[in-house]
C-alpha cells in the first residue's frame, strides 16, 4: 500500500483557498504527465543503455559535447524530455520546431537566430524537431548547410526509424539513440514521485493507492509514461475523497481509469516490419508460444489477415520446406479458408496453421537449392541441355540431330535408372536429417550410389528384360 497519513493541516486539490507554495495556475491546469516531466538526467527514467553513468550519450551532454543526434523510439519513452535536459544541461538556447506543423519559412527563421546569437554573443541553439520523419526531403535538405556550419545543433525525434525515413545525408551527420519502452518498474517509480511530490504532483493530496493498482497501471502503461502517468491522474481527480479526506485507489478504480490497450502498430512502418519478422522468427525457431502471441498482437492491432497467411505460405516452403511437405498443405488451406470465412474465425486456422508450421520439423534445404543453381545461371553458368533429354515430338528430327538415348524411369525397376539429367554432375539440393527429409535423404543417396556405380559399368537394365 502506498500512501500518506491523513493530515488534516495540508490542504488538498479540492480546496478553494490558495496556499503560498502551491503549483502556480498555469502549471497545476497543465496535465500530470507535462508538471512532471524530469528537469535533469537524474530525474530521467530509464534508457540506461544510453544514459547510464559512463555511456556515450550521457558523457557527452556533461561535457558539453553534444553534436546533432536523432533520438528514435516509440511514445511516451522521453524523447522530448531528453532534449529538454540536453538543452539546460548544455546551456544552449531551446528552439523547438513540428514536422507537422512548422514550414521551411519557420526552419530560416529560427535559423536566422540561432545564426545572429552565435555570432554576437557566443550562444549555442539546440534545434529540436518533433516527428522530423514527416518533412519532405526537401524541407530536411534545408537543415544540412546549418547543422555542417554547426549554427545549430539538431535534436530530431521521431517514432519511425530513421534509417528509412529521413533523409541520408541528414543522418550521416548525426548520431542516431533509440530509445526503448520503459519498463514497469520505471512507471511504478514515476507514479510514486507524482505520488509524492508537493509541487508538481500530488503531494499535498491525501491519497492511498494500493499496490496492486500501481503495479496495473504500470502495466498497461506499456512502457508509455504519458499514458501511465494519465491514467494515474484520471483516477486521483475522479475519486471522490472519503469522509476522512483521503482518496482511495484500488485496482478496480485503476482498471477504468486507464482505456483499452492501444498496441503501438504501424500498417505500413517499422512496428509492422518488426511484428512480422518476430513471427516468422519465431515459428522458424520451433517455439509456438512465441508465435501465437506475435500473432495475436497482429490481429489485435488490425494487421491484413491476407497478408499473414501469404507469410505463413512462403515461410511453410522456405523454412519447414521438406522437413513436413504437410506444412505447405496446412499452410496454404490456412490461407484459403481466410479468403473463405474472414474475420473473427479466421483467426482459428491461422492459428492452427502457426502452431502446426512452428512445431513441425524444419528444413531450408529445398531453398538453399534453388538459390544456389539461380546464382549459376545469373553467373553466366548456361549449360546446354544433354541430348538425350531434348524434344523428341518429331522422330525424324530428333534422330537426324541425335536426339536419342533417353531411357524412360518407368520401364526399370523401382522407376529408377541410372542416367545424367544434368552435364557435370552438379549437385544443388542436399537433404537434412530433419523429419521426412531423412527419408529422402536415404533414398536420394541409394539412388546417386546406383548411378555412381553405373557410371563405369554402362546403363541399367529395364525390368521387363
Amino acid at each position: 500500500m502506498f500512501g500518506r497519513q491523513p493530515a488534516p493541516s495540508v490542504p488538498d486539490l479540492f480546496s478553494s483557498a490558495a496556499e503560498p507554495d502551491a503549483v502556480p495556475e498555469a502549471a497545476s491546469s497543465a496535465p500530470l504527465a507535462q508538471r512532471m516531466r524530469p528537469r535533469t538526467l537524474e530525474e530521467y527514467a530509464g534508457q540506461e543503455h544510453i544514459l547510464a553513468p559512463g555511456k556515450l550519450l550521457r558523457r557527452a551532454i556533461e561535457a558539453d559535447r553534444i553534436s546533432s543526434i536523432i533520438l528514435f523510439g516509440p511514445p511516451g519513452t522521453g524523447k522530448t524530455t531528453l532534449a529538454e535536459i540536453i538543452a539546460s544541461a548544455t546551456r544552449s538556447r531551446f528552439e523547438r520546431l513540428s514536422g507537422v506543423e512548422s514550414n521551411v519559412a519557420d526552419l530560416r527563421r529560427v535559423m536566422a537566430s540561432a545564426a545572429n546569437r552565435l555570432a554576437n554573443k557566443g550562444e549555442k541553439t539546440i534545434l529540436f524537431i518533433d516527428e522530423i520523419h514527416r518533412w519532405n526531403k526537401a524541407q530536411q535538405d534545408v537543415l544540412l548547410p546549418d547543422v555542417e556550419r554547426g549554427t545549430v545543433r539538431l535534436v530530431g525525434a521521431t517514432t519511425h526509424n530513421p534509417f528509412y525515413y529521413i533523409n541520408s545525408p541528414l543522418v550521416s551527420r548525426s548520431q542516431v539513440f533509440q530509445l526503448e519502452p520503459l519498463a514497469p518498474s520505471h512507471l511504478v517509480a514515476l507514479q510514486k514521485r507524482a505520488l509524492a511530490d508537493e509541487v508538481r504532483g500530488f503531494g499535498k493530496l491525501q491519497i492511498e493507492i494500493t499496490d496492486d493498482a500501481i503495479e496495473h497501471l504500470a502495466t498497461v502503461g506499456d512502457g508509455d509514461a504519458r499514458k501511465c502517468l494519465n491514467a494515474l491522474e484520471i483516477a486521483v481527480v475522479t475519486t471522490s475523497p472519503g469522509k476522512d479526506g483521503v482518496i482511495r485507489i484500488d485496482r478496480a478504480i485503476a482498471e477504468e481509469s486507464i482505456q483499452k490497450k492501444a498496441v503501438v502498430y504501424d500498417g505500413d512502418g517499422d512496428q509492422h516490419y518488426d511484428t512480422i519478422s518476430a513471427f516468422i522468427k519465431s515459428v522458424r525457431g520451433s517455439d509456438p508460444d512465441a508465435a501465437l502471441y506475435w500473432l495475436a498482437k497482429m490481429l489485435y492491432a488490425g494487421e491484413d489477415i491476407r497478408f499473414i497467411a501469404r507469410r505463413l505460405v512462403i515461410l511453410a516452403s522456405e523454412d519447414i520446406g521438406m522437413g513436413d511437405p504437410q506444412g505447405l498443405v496446412v499452410a496454404v488451406a490456412a490461407q484459403q479458408a481466410v479468403e473463405f470465412i474472414g474475420l473473427p474465425e479466421a483467426q482459428i486456422p491461422l492459428a492452427h496453421a502457426t502452431v502446426y508450421l512452428a512445431t513441425a520439423p524444419k528444413s531450408n534445404r529445398a531453398y538453399a537449392g534453388i538459390l544456389a543453381a539461380k546464382k549459376e545461371v545469373q553467373e553466366g553458368v548456361t549449360l546446354a541441355v544433354p541430348r538425350h533429354l531434348r524434344d523428341k515430338n518429331s522422330k525424324r528430327a530428333a534422330k537426324a540431330l541425335g536426339h536419342e538415348g533417353y531411357q524412360y524411369s518407368h520401364d526399370y525397376e523401382g522407376a529408377y535408372v541410372p542416367q545424367a539429367y544434368l552435364p557435370e554432375g552438379r549437385r544443388y539440393y542436399e537433404p537434412s536429417d530433419q523429419g521426412y527429409e531423412k527419408r529422402v535423404k536415404e533414398r536420394l543417396e541409394y539412388w546417386r550410389a546406383l548411378f555412381e556405380e553405373a557410371e563405369g559399368k554402362g546403363k541399367g537394365t529395364p525390368k521387363d528384360s
